[in-house]
């Protein structure tokens, strides 16, 4: 039997062989939007001689806001990605089965400020979302993650400020980091806490009744418990009342057996707490990390003197470093666990509060001079520590009028502890050594702008990121730099000594987003071609849990807006050699992250202070872009280009939902995603060139004309059969 093709038959024919060849239909293929691709076409990647894994860019969905937190704390769900944006309180949910082209399926929506997520096992989604007014208690969202929709199952009340949540392992509790920062004009300072929330054993809210807080209050004066004196208390206390429960500001939070451990990112510290009992058992001060030891150097000047090398990662006798980390996470070696933590480092900027100054201002304004008898007192010019920021209450002499040492914001490393909080190993200047080779012309750039050096006064690379995860036999820690960008992984097996093994960053230098986004024609076209700026949050997946079936990590990049998928390829088991496109090794999206160097553990062992979770920017710390006539990124050329305007293959399936989906900062939603469409495949610059699509040729277009001819043609035909049905009826 023969069945005549009518026109409507005929023309869905042309149609579909009109994208075949890379044109569309109307303008929009229906249930997709453009977008570009925010693979780069050279990814930075350096790894060790050894390296038993490598790491590849996959996919990526972008939202096309620029530095608006867009994309910062991720959680997975089956083949379902679910990233949060901070200040529109939503979480976009992507569909990420296919990984080479991530697509945005729907939204979460609160209110607020949306700060973190996490989703149990059987699918009970938690989001973290702050009150409008930041002092005042915030709330929990609880969701079912296993509903399309997504469909909100209620909410409970938790402290100020819930700036992270995790589910235990065993899925019996929530647990919330409530940081309790400050009011911007240092008006009011709410305490920070812990909340401990029992969850229903079903995909279901639970109840007010449920949620514990464990506060500080023992640690007050007169209180049950001491207060360690190496925990920093710092800073003016607008109440009366309970000053060390005020200052003490919950960040982060891993959990190891029935205790949880959270960073306490201003006071150098890390809180223990009994889950059971919802209460704070003891506070582990961490020390400071010492800058004159070998190993432990770092470039502090923005400012190298003419000629000279423009990295100089030096020791400092008489400098320090105050760890305060910011993300924490856990592994187990040998029967015994560890704890890890990013040493990212923060100063307190509020009112007319300044914790940090610059070295060069030190015995100015009514700051302290450096000591005499200092063994820093002949480095203060800007060639040396004088564009340094620094810790302003930390390193006075006993009768506090001069500076004795000098105590740095975070510790540009990744560190191992003991549960009861002994020093491990510490990476030492591995960041600073490791981003010099491999981009040694934008080393310690910022994240907006691409710049040499505009970060080496203060934080280097910044290390924020982190999360821990299993990779054939082998545990590793991935660390996300938030300045210069990409991801380190260290291999853990021996966790005194933390071994580095590749380094990944898809980001093109050559693209400075914040010199050229207000003259450019096409915002997020340029945004796109810049990669992914500022990792924020990591999640780990093994390759059970991950839809290429090889360990992957999900990154909320917070300043390019955009949630990246990257492969996490076992070497060591004949993983991706870069001809199977989707195969490329995929990664975990775990909560946890390490860093490390093999020859620094031990490093630091002094007892020590403790650093504020403040802003990014110590004491005009960023103003460095400004002030740095002489950092030369202008013309410097980066070692990754551009990949996304040469992608002008039109890809179906790509989509470009330019939904806002960051975490824990302002930044608003749009829906604006511009440019074209990008192939959402993988990354076309594998090492060995079989991996991604072959460049096009002058052949490219022969083609497209001769296939773009039949489809006219077969369009002819349609509508010629059309009108022909039409006349025999």
């Amino acid at each position: 039997m023969t069945i005549p093709l009518s026109a409507k038959t005929l023309t869905a024919s042309a149609a579909a062989l009109l994208l075949a060849t890379g044109f569309t239909v109307g303008g929009t293929v229906p249930g997709t939007s453009t977008a570009h691709a925010a693979e780069v076409d050279d990814p930075i990647s350096s790894s060790a001689s050894d390296a038993q894994i490598e790491m590849d860019f996959l996919g990526s969905h972008e939202t096309g806001q620029f530095d608006e937190s867009a994309a910062e704390i991720t959680a997975v769900h089956g083949d379902t990605v679910f990233t949060v944006n901070a200040q529109a309180a939503t979480v976009d949910v992507i569909d990420a089965s296919d990984p080479t082209n991530p697509q945005k399926a729907s939204e979460i929506t609160g209110t607020g400020v949306a700060n973190s997520i996490s989703i149990r096992e059987d699918g009970l989604g938690v989001i973290a979302l702050e009150d409008e007014d930041k002092t005042q208690p915030g709330t929990v969202m609880f969701f079912d993650a296993n509903d399309p929709e997504a469909d909100i199952l209620g909410e409970v009340p938790v402290g100020s400020l819930p700036d992270m949540v995790t589910v235990t392992p065993d899925g019996s509790h929530a647990l919330v980091a409530n940081e309790g920062e400050p009011a911007d004009d240092f008006s009011t300072d709410p305490q920070g806490s812990v909340s401990v929330i029992d969850l229903p054993a079903e995909v279901a809210a639970p109840s007010d009744s449920d949620v514990h807080s464990a506060d500080f209050h023992e640690f007050e004066d007169g209180g049950a418990k001491t207060l360690p004196e190496d925990v920093r208390i710092f800073g003016p206390t607008p109440e009366e009342d309970l000053p060390i429960s005020r200052n003490l500001e919950p960040e982060y939070i891993t959990v190891v057996g029935d205790k949880a451990y959270a960073t306490l990112q201003e006071a150098n510290a890390i809180a223990v707490v009994d889950i059971a009992s919802a209460s704070v058992e003891e506070i582990l001060p961490l020390g400071l990390k010492d800058h004159g030891q070998a190993g432990n150097g770092l470039d502090a000047s923005d400012r190298d003197p003419e000629d000279a090398p423009t990295v100089n990662i030096t020791e400092y006798e008489g400098l320090k470093g105050a760890y305060m980390p910011d993300t924490i996470s856990t592994f187990t070696s040998g029967g015994t666990d560890y704890l890890v933590t990013a040493n990212e480092g923060d100063s307190r900027e509020w009112g007319d509060f300044v914790d940090a100054a610059r070295v060069k201002d030190l015995g100015e304004d009514g700051l302290a001079p450096v000591c005499d008898t200092s063994p820093l007192a002949d480095r203060l010019g800007d060639a040396d520590l004088g564009r340094l920021n620094i810790i302003t209450d930390l390193g006075l002499n006993d009768a506090g009028d001069c500076y004795e040492e000098l105590v740095a914001f975070g510790a540009r490393s990744f560190s191992v502890w003991t549960t009861d909080g002994k020093l491990v190993a510490d990476s030492g200047d591995e960041f600073e050594k490791l981003t010099a080779e491999a981009v040694p012309e934008f080393f310690n750039s910022n994240h907006s702008e691409s710049n040499l050096e505009g970060r080496s006064d203060d934080k280097g690379p910044e290390p924020e990121a982190l999360t821990i995860g299993q990779v054939g036999e082998t545990t590793y820690g991935f660390v996300g730099f938030e300045r210069i960008g990409g991801i380190a992984a260290f291999d853990l097996s021996d966790p005194s000594a933390p071994k580095f093994a590749t380094y990944f960053n898809n980001r093109d230098f050559s693209v400075s987003v914040e010199d050229e986004i207000e003259d450019a024609s096409d915002p997020a076209a340029l945004l796109s071609s810049a990669g992914d700026l500022g990792p924020e949050g990591i999640t780990f997946l093994g390759s059970d849990e991950s839809p290429t079936g090889e360990a992957a990590l999900v990154v909320g990049n917070e300043v390019s807006g955009t949630t990246s998928l990257y492969s996490v390829a076992d070497l060591a088991n004949g993983g991706d050699d870069g001809d199977d496109e989707n195969a490329g090794s995929d990664q975990d999206a775990g909560t946890d992250q390490d860093a490390g160097a093999d020859d620094n553990a031990g490093a630091d062992d002094n007892a020590g202070t403790d650093q504020d979770a403040g802003t990014d920017d110590n004491a005009g710390a960023d103003d460095n872009a400004t002030e740095d006539a002489q950092v030369d990124a202008a013309g410097s050329e980066s070692d990754s280009e551009s990949g996304a305007n040469d992608s002008a293959r039109a890809d179906a399936g790509s989509e470009a939902d330019s939904r806002a989906d960051g975490a824990v900062a302002d930044g608003a939603e749009s829906d604006s995603e511009a440019g074209s469409s990008a192939d959402g495949s993988e990354a076309s610059n594998d090492a060995d060139g079989d991996g991604g699509p072959l460049p096009r040729t002058g052949a490219d277009l022969g083609q497209y004309l001769i296939l773009g001819g039949i489809a006219v043609g077969l369009i002819a035909i349609g509508t010629a059969a059309y009108f022909f049905a039409r006349r025999r009826s």
